[in-house]
């Protein structure tokens, strides 16, 4: 006989072991109960107290090795009501007293001895059951009869495994905040078109995620008949609302069956504490030296779903209100103002498609265990139905073998700039985004940014530039700052102690090194003056066998011109090629018009893509 809260077992992995206390008076066979369990049979002899024991996972239902504490069982003795009174006058109030109110061990009352009485001690156990909210079970037993041991021991687990108290306030009756926001969260993922609604594909996908087998029609309608009935918003064009969705786990929790919420919670990533798993969120990923980080096709894919989801005015760009609600998922807004002055923007200042991509590919290639952590919230593993985001990122080829092969199967390239304070570094950076001068002018201080990003076409083939200004006022410079595919040193024309800046860390850094050099002349609508150095940038260019200074502007009515960006980029793509191929006239002009023809062709696919949006 028993009356429990709980249903039945849940398949999610869980943790690796449970520990049961038993506590009760002298006599009333707490360690029979033990010794009946591992032994499947009554010992004759009972030593007076039983040690630590782990009871083999094999006789236990939920096969979880338990050690003799996540949950305490009370032990009387349905023939002694001394041991029965104990249970309220002094073993829960002296429980209760050395545990934390808001993380309380769950309880189970185990009325032992059950085959020496014909009648149920449930009447007298049910008020105390009902009075105390931490007791989640009631069993009766018999370590004699073997009768409900297991049992016993699987509700004690299913306590721990499956415990009431993150999850619901039995005094209000209702879901605890961090219960509602996992699953606002998962409710969100789960609405894949953001309509907030989730219509039978989304069910259906929701329920084979969760549960491996999918609901059959009438079983979908059976739910929403229930939501129907009790609350007149749960259910709204034939498809389950979030207030709906929300009730149906506050049913299964009051009827004992929270197994089948934390089933839920656990696959979309949380923990006992219902943060997400740190296992979830950062999956073990490999990169060796050298090598790179960069998104596969199948995550642009999912990262493209993601954006289609929230552009909502189909206009190809992410308001702050459809950004707000893409990020609506994370725990903290992960972009900053400085996003928007890294990546493409529109007219409005809103980050475009090809800007929020860009920012992506950003974050994979200089911190890619939070490019994990962000997929992670989106919910990446479970939308494309992968093992972890891991399966997202390509981790790049050492750049010695792209170098001995003279190709590359890379995407992402990196160019460093480096220049004398106020010689035009990020005017440089914003003109790659399409900006000029007086664009420039409009940006605040603290929203600068020493990042810019945006794709270009080397001979045909889209890459992805990245741009960073390094700090002039350095003694050393790191490692990340030495490691790049392309340098830009870029100089004030207007100022003659400009110039000297970069010859020192050319000759400091990368006279000996295999990285390609570019010089810029920058600010090239000023006069130009002398520079203060012994040879003429012409003349050192020449000498240190680089390419010759090219001239750059970004104060222009019109947006600045890209071709110095696809320099640097077919510099960085093509690092093996003679420094006579690099100054060949020829070989510029083949990869700009390449370029231009490929943007061109580019813009027109993207349109045809965007249009259905």
């Amino acid at each position: 006989r028993r009356r429990s809260r709980s249903g039945e077992p849940s398949r999610t992995k869980m943790r690796k072991d449970v520990r049961i206390l038993l506590v009760g008076e002298p006599k009333v066979g707490k360690t029979s109960l033990i010794m009946s369990l591992v032994s499947e049979e009554f010992p004759d002899v009972v030593p007076y107290r039983a040690e630590e024991i782990t009871i083999p996972a094999d006789v236990t239902p939920e096969r979880v090795p338990t050690h003799i504490a996540n949950v305490i069982c009370i032990v009387y003795s349905v023939n002694n009501k001394k041991s029965i009174e104990k249970v309220t006058s002094h073993w829960i109030p002296l429980i209760n007293e050395r545990t934390d109110k808001d993380s309380r061990v769950p309880l189970i009352l185990v009325g032992n001895k059950s085959d020496l009485v014909e009648h149920s001690s449930m009447e007298t156990i049910l008020p105390i059951m009902n009075q105390h909210t931490e007791i989640e079970t009631c069993v009766e037993c018999s370590a004699k009869n073997l009768k409900n041991i297991s049992e016993l021991f699987y509700y004690a687990q299913k306590a721990v495994l499956h415990p009431t108290g993150p999850l619901y306030c039995p005094e209000q009756k209702e879901m605890k905040p961090a219960c509602i926001r996992a699953l606002m969260r998962i409710f969100k993922v789960s609405d894949l078109d953001n309509d907030g609604i989730l219509n039978d594909n989304e069910l259906n996908f929701f329920q084979r995620t969760c549960f491996n087998t999918p609901l059959a029609p009438q079983a979908l309608e059976d739910v929403k008949n229930v939501v129907r009935k009790n609350m007149t918003d749960g259910v709204c064009d034939n498809g389950l609302t979030l207030k709906g969705f929300l009730f149906l786990h506050t049913l299964f929790i009051q009827r004992g069956r929270h197994e089948t919420t934390w089933t839920v919670l656990r696959r979309f990533g949380y923990d006992d504490d219902l943060e997400l798993h740190q296992d979830y969120l950062f999956p073990l990923l490999k990169i060796p030296p050298d090598c790179t980080t960069e998104l596969n096709h199948n995550a642009y894919l999912f990262l493209q779903s993601v954006f289609d989801k929230y552009d909502k005015d189909r206009d190809c760009a992410l308001s702050p209100e459809e950004l707000k609600d893409l990020f609506d998922v994370f725990p903290y807004m992960p972009w900053g103002p400085d996003v928007n002055n890294t990546v493409c923007t529109n007219e409005q200042g809103w980050i475009t498609y090809q800007g929020y991509m860009s920012q992506w590919t950003l974050t994979t290639y200089l911190d890619v265990q939070r490019c994990l952590e962000y997929l992670g919230y989106l919910g990446y593993s479970i939308i494309t139905e992968q093992e972890s985001q891991a399966a997202s990122i390509t981790v790049t080829r050492d750049k010695k073998v792209d170098l001995q092969k003279k190709q590359t199967q890379r995407c992402v390239f990196r160019c460093n700039i480096f220049g004398a304070s106020g010689s035009g570094k990020t005017g440089f950076l914003q003109s790659f985004l399409g900006r000029n001068l007086m664009h420039q002018r409009t940006i605040k201080e603290e929203h600068k940014s020493y990042y810019a990003i945006n794709t270009i076409y080397v001979y045909g083939q889209e890459k992805y530039l990245l741009l960073h200004e390094v700090f002039s006022d350095f003694d050393v410079l790191s490692d990340a700052e030495l490691s790049c595919d392309v340098v830009c040193l870029l100089y004030d024309i207007s100022n003659p102690g400009s110039f000297e800046y970069c010859t020192k860390v050319f000759k400091q850094y990368f006279m000996d090194s295999k990285i390609p050099c570019l010089m810029i002349a920058a600010k090239s609508d000023l006069p130009e003056a002398r520079q203060q150095y012994a040879a003429s940038p012409m003349e050192f260019c020449r000498q240190h066998r680089i390419p010759p200074p090219q001239a750059f502007t970004c104060n222009t009515a019109a947006t600045p011109s890209k071709d110095i960006f696809v320099k640097l980029a077919t510099m960085a793509v093509y690092p093996h090629m003679s420094q006579a191929d690099v100054k060949s006239s020829a070989f510029w002009l083949r990869a700009s018009m390449g370029a231009t023809l490929f943007a061109v062709l580019g813009f027109a696919m993207y349109r045809v893509v965007i249009r259905p949006r």
